[in-house]
């Protein structure tokens, strides 16, 4: 065999896998005489019912499995790499990159810029496109690799180019309109740079966007993201509240034009502004209809809409519950919020500077509904990027370890925060306990002489959490964190 297989890491009890004796370690070579390029492709092949499955031991032996299974049974095997390929890296050299944004010194992996459709479908990632062949197009087509996200930007060819740094780039448009023919999902995203793909620019891309409807679902346009380690890179002007303020304006004037054509009634408004436009302006956020069931909330787009909506409602139902015989809460977490009323409750919230006030409204709402809780709500500045990063999702360990010293001083660490410290799960490497800066939350911890509880970005979360209640089990999902 030319090929070294996929090596098995876990076999899952139940499976078919594991009755018929298939150990972690051994590795798949082929699947019905065919070689699985990646994940997908396994996918595809094991979806015959009849499976002949040839397999190297570790001591090099192969075996040959001969199944015949029902449609609804798995093989039930998960491998070490589970792209089973090796990640397909960038070749475009964006001017508003975040990664050549970077300082110097960090963990290695911080630094791969991944360009990879198949993680578009499998993480939600957004992709360039240009560093896809026909080939790959046709099996995204074929596989049903849906939805694709897509890193937009503008659809001008020539701007595009210059934008990403790719002569490639301007060839996106073909592109879209084959997935379009072939009724293959997309969503769109737009960073939009001041002065360069703004204006009658982005008026263009989003025209021209909107005529892919409704294959194209849904646009979300984010502001660039822009940090203090940009030396030798392109020159980019932050956004400002007027200039934020244009950017809503011209964006709701799209909204309107779509919900009145009726073409995506599914998704009426289309193009979204991120929560950053609203909150740098100083504009009140919409409403939960405008945001068409939070197509784009991985984009920051509803996200603090959402957190807010839940919250209060997260807040009446517990509250309701507290005293109520029959609830989805126990009688010990019943006895439980009655006690945070008797005894009190002191905790510290962290959060970026962007969402402050209203992580601020909202903890001042939940001490109204539970006397005795005492939220103290403490924003982080962001020294390890620059003061124009203010989202939480890019806090390090090192910037909330100083502040924090700082803000207790001479004082009881105690009585100043409270007796725990709550942070966002975002602040953290997925799956992991580990800052950005790869501090780790025991080190944080440690320097500041309290406990600290990684809080899932949804409203019940926030409320268990402030509370003491213990949090609901949650998925592992990343979502970019305001």
């Amino acid at each position: 065999m030319g090929s070294s297989g996929h090596r098995i890491k876990k076999v899952v009890p139940g499976g078919i896998a594991e009755e018929m004796g298939v150990k972690p370690g051994m590795a798949i070579l082929t699947i019905n005489g065919q070689e699985a390029e990646d994940v997908f492709d396994y996918s595809f092949l094991m979806e015959e019912l009849h499976l002949e499955i040839l397999l190297r031991e570790e001591n090099g032996e192969e075996t040959l499995l001969e199944i015949d299974r029902d449609e609804d049974e798995d093989f039930g095997v998960e491998f070490e790499n589970p792209l089973m390929d090796d990640y397909k890296s960038c070749s475009n050299h964006c001017i508003f990159c975040f990664i050549d944004q970077m300082p110097p010194g960090m963990r290695e992996t911080l630094y791969f810029k991944d360009d990879d459709s198949r993680l578009s479908f499998l993480q939600g990632n957004y992709v360039t496109l240009t560093n896809m062949s026909d080939r790959d197009i046709e099996r995204v087509i074929r596989m049903r690799m849906e939805p694709i996200n897509i890193s937009v930007h503008t659809t001008n060819p020539s701007l595009r180019r210059m934008m990403l740094g790719n002569r490639k780039a301007g060839e996106l448009y073909p592109k879209l309109q084959r997935f379009v023919e072939a009724g293959i999902e997309m969503n769109g995203q737009i960073v939009l740079c001041r002065g360069i793909n703004d204006g009658r620019e982005l008026d263009r891309t989003i025209r021209d966007l909107g005529a892919l409807r409704p294959a194209m679902k849904s646009v979300s346009v984010v502001p660039v993201g822009l940090t203090r380690y940009r030396e030798h890179l392109a020159r980019l002007r932050p956004f400002d509240p007027e200039s934020a303020g244009e950017v809503i304006d011209q964006i709701e004037s799209w909204q309107r034009r779509f919900r009145e054509d009726g073409v995506s009634p599914e998704f009426p408004n289309f193009i979204q502004a991120s929560d950053e436009w609203y909150i740098l302006a100083g504009r009140e956020l919409p409403e939960e209809e405008r945001y068409d069931g939070y197509q784009q909330l991985e984009n920051g787009v509803g996200m603090v809409r959402l957190l807010v909506d839940e919250t209060r409602r997260a807040l009446r139902e517990l509250s309701d519950q507290e005293d109520a015989p029959e609830t989805r809460l126990c009688s010990r977490e019943r006895k439980f919020l009655g006690q945070v009323k008797d005894r009190g409750r002191k905790v510290t919230v962290i959060c970026g500077k962007l969402v402050e006030p209203y992580i601020r409204l909202l903890c001042r709402e939940a001490e109204e509904t539970f006397p005795g809780l005492e939220a103290e709500v403490f924003s982080i500045r962001n020294d390890f990027f620059g003061p124009l990063i203010t989202v939480s999702g890019l806090i390090t360990g090192g910037d909330l370890i100083a502040q924090l010293k700082e803000r207790v001083g001479d004082g009881d660490v105690k009585e100043v925060l409270g007796e725990e410290i709550l942070i966002p799960v975002n602040m953290l490497r997925q799956g992991e306990q580990v800052f950005l800066d790869d501090k780790t939350v025991e080190e944080a911890e440690s320097a500041l002489g309290l406990p600290i509880l990684s809080v899932w970005p949804g409203g019940e979360d926030l409320v268990r959490a402030l509370t003491g209640l213990p949090g609901r089990a949650r998925g592992e999902r990343q979502l970019y964190e305001t």
